[in-house]
């Protein structure tokens, strides 16, 4: 199925067409093929797919995956909900907000003492991906039965049962924390921002409805 980008904001298109033109290794293919393979089922049996991306503070890598998840399956038109969640709350970092920003997401904030709640858009239509640190099972993540999608090493290696888990598929990214308050900060949020786009775009380029 051909993605419809002509109702996205245009500078989030633009990223988009950036993000297609992305080489994707095998060894991440391999990787990939796995989570592909759960949302294909899932498809087949005409039942929900719910997707909890967690990584430890559900501050940058797994939000990152959220909204890019639930942006690209809404390309190619795959009912999924995308979900994220850590274990232990801190607050969306303000540096990937940003850099989500910069993609072209309309973003706007409720204020929430330290743990701010962000509303994206990613079209004018388009209802809003809410997101805001939380634990997994937070109830804003309304799944009895999900894939726990492990996008960093400290969850995926110090969580070993994760309650509503069907399937536990890790997807581990490089943290662009270890930027933070250098020259490079912006430029390593964004790479690790389109890198997570691009693999999300090739997972529901492979779904066949």
């Amino acid at each position: 199925m051909q993605p419809i980008l002509q109702s996205f904001m245009p500078k989030l298109s633009e990223t988009i067409q950036k993000a297609q033109g992305l080489a994707i290794s095998n060894d991440r293919k391999t990787v990939l093929k796995v989570l592909i393979q759960y949302i294909q089922q899932k498809v087949d049996e005409g039942q929900e797919v719910n997707l909890n991306f967690i990584c430890t503070h559900n501050s940058r890598r797994s939000q990152f995956s959220q909204v890019w998840a639930k942006t690209m399956a809404e390309l190619y038109r795959i009912p999924v909900n995308s979900y994220s969640g850590g274990v232990e709350v801190t607050a969306f970092n303000s540096r990937a907000v940003d850099s989500l920003t910069r993609s072209g997401f309309k973003i706007s904030v409720k204020e929430n003492g330290s743990n701010p709640v962000y509303s994206l858009y990613f079209s004018e239509e388009s209802d809003p991906i809410i997101a805001f640190s939380k634990v997994f099972d937070d109830p804003a993540n309304d799944a009895k039965q999900f894939a726990a999608v492990m996008t960093c090493d400290h969850a995926d290696e110090n969580c070993p049962y994760i309650p509503g888990t069907e399937q536990r598929i890790p997807v581990r990214y490089e943290d662009p924390k270890a930027f933070d308050d250098t020259e490079w900060e912006s430029e390593k949020y964004d790479e690790r921002s389109l890198q997570i786009a691009s693999e999300m775009l090739y997972v529901f380029s492979q779904i066949k409805k």
